[in-house]
């Protein structure tokens, strides 16, 4: 089987980056593009703030190529401050809706779940019935009580993905498939290339057919990305 990795950043559009991958005088509306022709995919976490509008949504689709995939973080309406209860699915239907104009070229949905909600199956099993049929929701849980082999069972009944989130501030994450995509989010601030290779190798003995890969928003995640993805071309 073919396993396809595609690996990005969190985030496009940071000053920071000028010079150290972006061209020193690139204007900002340029960055997108510019990361488009050299990476595969970008997770936007601006979404976590504020509902995208469809004309950004649609700007975006129109300005990176076919194969390009945007990964987006739910908004925390949603997983924060109602707490994946039901009086946020309005805005979980206009999250969703919303996302449709960016067509072919969405890919999952982060749902990140704050540190102190702790394991409520109830909860997750209800949530996970009320997400449209083509949800791709993959969920960051950051309390260990989480990684359970219950919580696991609903997710793979769903379709859901377990997110795998390596982090300065938790416990190593577990690797556990629960759909036919993987999706890492990599935070550490430093990673060298035996780091990667070990990553890479985890990956690797998985039967996931397409595993999304996210780097912390640094300065060095663009490298990152294209280190691991030159390490998995060979």
């Amino acid at each position: 089987m073919s396993q396809q990795i595609l690996a990005g950043a969190s985030g496009y559009s940071f000053k920071e980056w000028k010079g150290a991958f972006y061209p020193a005088r690139l204007a900002a509306a340029d960055m997108l593009a510019y990361y488009g022709e050299r990476l595969p995919t970008v997770e936007i976490n601006s979404s976590f703030y504020a509902l995208p509008k469809a004309e950004s949504l649609q700007r975006w689709a129109q300005t990176v190529p076919d194969a390009f995939r945007f990964a987006v973080k739910a908004p925390a309406a949603v997983t924060h401050k109602s707490r994946l209860k039901p009086d946020a699915d309005d805005m979980l239907a206009a999250f969703y809706t919303v996302l449709e104009h960016l067509g072919d070229k969405r890919g999952p949905v982060l749902f990140q779940l704050p540190p102190n909600l702790k394991q409520d199956l109830p909860r997750l099993e209800a949530f996970l019935q009320r997400l449209p049929p083509d949800h791709r929701a993959t969920f960051e849980f950051r309390h260990d009580s989480w990684f359970d082999a219950a919580v696991y069972a609903r997710l793979r009944e769903a379709g859901a993905a377990l997110c795998v989130s390596e982090r300065e501030d938790a416990t190593p994450p577990p690797l556990v498939e629960t759909a036919a995509w993987g999706y890492l989010r990599l935070r550490l601030e430093q990673y060298d290339e035996a780091a990667l290779a070990a990553w890479l190798a985890r990956i690797r003995a998985t039967r996931w057919e397409k595993v999304y890969v996210y780097f912390m928003h640094e300065p060095t995640a663009p490298a990152y990305a294209a280190l691991l993805a030159a390490l998995a071309a060979h």
